[in-house]
């Protein structure tokens, strides 16, 4: 696999292991998703074909995708919320409980005042209560939760880079 190969870590999973060109083909890609192949080949020396592989084995492997980034209070979601989530026994199963709800758009689990913190969208305070109350807070593990309503998104960016 030309620009990508596989590395064991420490729990035997593979993971790719990038050359310059895939990194700077992410890079061109974060600063602006809808960049042509042709452009990201002048722009890192590659033919387009060869850029359009790269992109296709680089979203396979699951190291990127491309996806449109919206602003849900400006689709119809009258409320946007963090969830911080203390959980009793194995954190694993309660995110992905969580990670099938349809509301539920961001998870991950932390080391520090909450084991879970997800990312939730709703129409409005009603639906957000029955999905905090009745739905996350009844997952099996759930010990408690905290909700952080959004009220303005001062920042959201993609283009941290790679290393």
């Amino acid at each position: 696999m030309t620009g990508m190969a596989d590395k064991s870590n420490a729990n035997g999973k593979g993971t790719p292991v990038l050359d310059e060109v895939s990194k700077s083909i992410i890079e061109q890609l974060q600063q602006d998703g809808r960049r042509s192949y042709a452009s990201i080949g002048k722009a890192v020396g590659l033919s387009e074909a060869a850029v359009r592989q790269r992109v296709q084995r680089l979203t396979e492997a699951g190291v990127m995708q491309i996806v449109a980034v919206t602003d849900p209070l400006q689709l119809g979601f009258g409320r946007q919320a963090m969830v911080g989530v203390h959980v009793d026994g194995a954190i694993q199963p309660v995110a992905d409980a969580l990670s099938a709800m349809e509301e539920v758009i961001y998870v991950v689990m932390t080391a520090g005042t909450y084991d879970v913190l997800c990312e939730v969208v709703s129409t409005g305070d009603e639906e957000l209560l029955e999905l905090v109350s009745g739905r996350i807070r009844a997952v099996p593990g759930v010990r408690s939760t905290e909700t952080f309503m959004y009220l303005k998104l001062a920042k959201q960016t993609y283009s941290w880079g790679v290393r």
